[in-house]
C-alpha cells in the first residue's frame, strides 16, 4: 500500500510537468527568473494522518558541460520514513542535466530502490536526431543492457526539465476551466495529459501559508485513483510557481505531499501572515 502511494505521487509530479512543443528550436532562449541555482525544496508525504516519507528537489549550485552545453544539475530525492520504512521502503533517486538557455534536458537518469524491485536508468535525449535512448541497467549480469530507442516527434522534456519549463508559463491571466495540456514521455512510453486550472486561493503548509493557484489532471482511467478530482496540486501563486501541495484520493485512502521547507528561491515568495 505504501509503496503504491508513493509511487504514485511520484508518478503525478513526473506526469504534471513534463512539456511540450511542436518542432520548435530545442535551444531557443526560455527566459528563467522564477529559479535559480541552489534553490532547494524540501517535502513530507502522508497517508491519512500519518506521515510516511520525505522528498526534496534541488538545483545543484555548480554547472556542468554536457554536449558542449552548459547544463543545470537537478536532483529530486524521494524516501519512506519511519515504521513504514520497515514496512515497505522506498529510496529513489532522479536526476537530470538541463540546458541553462532552452531547458531541455540532455541526460537523464532514475535509481529506485523500492522493496525488492530495483531500476537504473539513464535517458539521453537527442535533438539533433528528434530521438530518445534508454539504458537500462541488468543486475544479473552488472552491465547494461542493449538501450532501446524512441522517436520524438514533438519536444519532449522528461519530469526534471518539465518541472523548471513549467515555472516560466505565465498563470497570471489563467481563468478557472482553463487547460493546459502536457505531452510526456516516462520510461518506454509517450503520455498526452491535460490539467484544468480550478482556483487560487490562501493555503496553509509547513513552510507557511502562500498565495496559490490551484490545478486538477484529467485521470486516464486507472486502478490507483478515483474518478473525478481525485488529484488536487497547489503552486505558489508568485514568480516562484513552486509545488506547495498535491492531495490524492485513492482507492485504498487519502494520501498528500506537502511543502515543509525552502530556501535560496528566486524571488520572496507571497507568504501570508
Amino acid at each position: 500500500m505504501i509503496k503504491i502511494l508513493v509511487l504514485a505521487l511520484f508518478a503525478f509530479i513526473a506526469n504534471s510537468v513534463y512539456s511540450q512543443a511542436p518542432k520548435e528550436d530545442p535551444y531557443g532562449y526560455i527566459p528563467r527568473p522564477t529559479f535559480k541555482r541552489g534553490e532547494y525544496l524540501e517535502y513530507k508525504a502522508t497517508f491519512g494522518i500519518f506521515t510516511v516519507g520525505k522528498g526534496s528537489f534541488q538545483i545543484q549550485p555548480t554547472l556542468h558541460k554536457v554536449k558542449n552545453r552548459i547544463c543545470y544539475k537537478l536532483d529530486s530525492y524521494g524516501k519512506t520514513s519511519g515504521f513504514v520504512d520497515w514496512l515497505a521502503s522506498v529510496d529513489d533517486h532522479w536526476g537530470a542535466y538541463v540546458d541553462t538557455t532552452s531547458l531541455v534536458t540532455h541526460i537523464a537518469y532514475r535509481t529506485l530502490v523500492e522493496g525488492k524491485y530495483r531500476k537504473n536508468e539513464v535517458v539521453y535525449f537527442d535533438f539533433e536526431k528528434d530521438s530518445i535512448k534508454v539504458k537500462d541497467f541488468d543486475f544479473e549480469k552488472s552491465t547494461y543492457k542493449e538501450p532501446k530507442t524512441y522517436g520524438m516527434e514533438r519536444l519532449s522534456r522528461e519530469f526534471m526539465s518539465g518541472f523548471l519549463y513549467l515555472r516560466t508559463v505565465d498563470f497570471s491571466n489563467l481563468q478557472k476551466g482553463d487547460t493546459v495540456e502536457i505531452y510526456s514521455f516516462l520510461e518506454d512510453t509517450f503520455y498526452d495529459f491535460k490539467i484544468v486550472m480550478w482556483g487560487r486561493e490562501i493555503l496553509k503548509t509547513k513552510a507557511g501559508k502562500f498565495k496559490s493557484i490551484k490545478f486538477i489532471p484529467v485521470m486516464p482511467d486507472n486502478n490507483t485513483f478515483e474518478e473525478g478530482d481525485s488529484i488536487i496540486a497547489w503552486f505558489s501563486d508568485d514568480e516562484n510557481k513552486i509545488p506547495l501541495k498535491i492531495s490524492a484520493k485513492m482507492f485504498i485512502g487519502h494520501a498528500g505531499i506537502e511543502l515543509t521547507a525552502y530556501d535560496n528561491l528566486s524571488k520572496p515568495p507571497k507568504v501570508v501572515d
